[in-house]
């Protein structure tokens, strides 16, 4: 078979470049190894309970009137409207500390008041650094790689404040350990504080299944269980995509979501130097359904991103998880969520993931459990006597991620040296989601529209 563009992975990146491509009546096929949509970003259904995985909020959130704000941007470049997502908005967030406590909504100003009640010396150089960040060009475009710490303890300051800055942005997404690149700070600070979270009360189903149906309501077709065993080169070009069943597909452009070291290792005979080195940032997440939503039994806040100690630590750790900083996520605690029957938290830690690869299934089963009960006397800190509450967990380990999605490592935000024009040694082979460098789920599908504009249709 022949197309126009073939799309590996169906996740966001995946979907957007291929609805972005079909508007201009490209031929576009999408093959996806697993049977689900979403990568990254997927679901599934235990007991008809709906499950996410990865999603704990949609970035991005600014207000319509905001035409360049990265979720306005790619709902035009998608011809969607916001309803078509149905966001609601976050409650509110919190950054824990020992001692400190910074509360933060999609209201900025809340975080000002924050910040001048916990760092009444610091809330001038806070305001200096929104305003630097507001004025920040971090376009992806010859950025310096500066570092973020640095520049941070320059501008604001007080250590701790520099920490709970850094805790939430380098959750949701920083593939370096212990620092980050500054224009991915930028870029995510951004995204969090000065634009805001949000979901859709059905999560992360309700964006995949707009996207699926958009792409193949203008022609796309998705091959689903449709892995690829390799990309064939010849005269410094993919000639075709070798799938695992056998089959063959031709294209005169591929564009790769499953990260640039895993798209080199599908290519037959890969040059010297086109490795890139993986990531190792992993996360185990517990997700615990309750009989109560998490606002009646006493816990308020939306997401927590908690550290034990003033100076956050993030890197793959020694053991199987970093019990000592983590998020916890509760979805019925966004706006419109109040009617739900039950609830439900999901507590995310770092993981080492060469430690969970290397268990045998019984110890496997065991070292899951003993994240579930450490789940337990954390939960119990937010919402005591939340363990007699619970009615079904699961969890998901760097295991499960390598599985799904293919990464090495289980590494959630890929590779820190991102390559950010998406370009490989490979003419017709480009590079879009977690490696080219765009974060967030918003993040992600503006990657996919970006490379598919840049590569294919030679538009910006």
């Amino acid at each position: 078979m022949e197309y126009d563009v073939v799309i590996i992975g169906a996740g966001m990146s995946g979907l957007a470049a291929g609805i972005r491509l079909a508007y201009f009546d490209k031929r576009v096929c999408i093959v996806e190894k697993h049977y689900a949509f979403g990568g990254l970003n997927s679901y599934y259904t235990i007991d008809g309970r709906k499950f996410d995985v990865g999603l704990h909020a949609v970035t991005n959130f600014a207000p319509p009137q905001r035409r360049n704000a990265p979720l306005n941007r790619l709902l035009r470049q998608l011809r969607l409207s916001r309803e078509d997502f149905g966001l609601r908005a976050q409650r509110f967030s919190e950054v824990r500390f020992p001692q400190r406590c910074l509360r933060f909504s999609n209201d900025v100003d809340l975080l000002y008041e924050e910040v001048a009640r916990e760092f009444p010396r610091q809330i001038d150089k806070f305001r200096k650094l929104v305003s630097i960040i507001e004025r920040y060009d971090d376009s992806l475009a010859n950025r310096p790689r500066d570092s973020a710490r640095p520049f941070l303890r320059d501008v604001v300051g007080d250590p701790v404040l520099v920490e709970m800055l850094l805790c939430p942005v380098m959750f949701y997404g920083c593939a370096d350990e212990n620092d980050m690149e500054l224009g991915q700070f930028v870029t995510i600070f951004k995204s969090i504080f000065l634009e805001g979270l949000a979901r859709p009360r059905e999560g992360v189903r309700r964006i995949i299944k707009v996207l699926v149906k958009r792409f193949r309501a203008n022609g796309g077709k998705l091959m689903m269980r449709s892995g690829v065993e390799r990309l064939k080169l010849s005269a410094n070009r993919v000639t075709e995509v070798q799938l695992e069943s056998g089959e063959s597909i031709t294209a005169g452009v591929v564009l790769s979501s499953a990260g640039y070291a895993e798209t080199m290792k599908l290519c037959s005979n890969p040059p010297a130097g086109a490795g890139v080195e993986p990531g190792r940032i992993s996360f185990v997440e517990v997700i615990a359904v309750t009989d109560e939503i998490p606002q009646r039994l006493g816990h308020d806040a939306t997401i927590v991103f908690f550290s034990d100690a003033d100076r956050f630590a993030y890197a793959c750790p020694d053991d199987l998880v970093d019990l000592r900083s983590g998020i916890v996520c509760c979805p019925s605690n966004y706006e419109g969520h109040e009617d739900m029957e039950e609830g439900m938290f999901r507590l995310t830690w770092l993981a080492n993931c060469q430690r969970w690869f290397g268990l045998t299934e019984a110890a496997y089963r065991e070292a899951k459990k003993a994240c579930y009960d450490n789940f337990l006397d954390v939960a119990e800190r937010f919402a005591p006597g939340l363990r007699e509450r619970v009615l079904f967990s699961d969890l998901f380990t760097p295991r499960t991620i390598r599985h799904y999605t293919g990464h090495i490592n289980g590494a959630v935000y890929g590779a820190p040296r991102k390559t950010f024009d998406g370009r490989t040694p490979y003419e017709n082979l480009f590079i879009c989601g977690t490696d080219q460098g765009y974060l967030g789920i918003v993040g992600a599908m503006l990657s996919g529209i970006t490379m598919a504009n840049r590569h294919v249709l030679e538009v910006e």
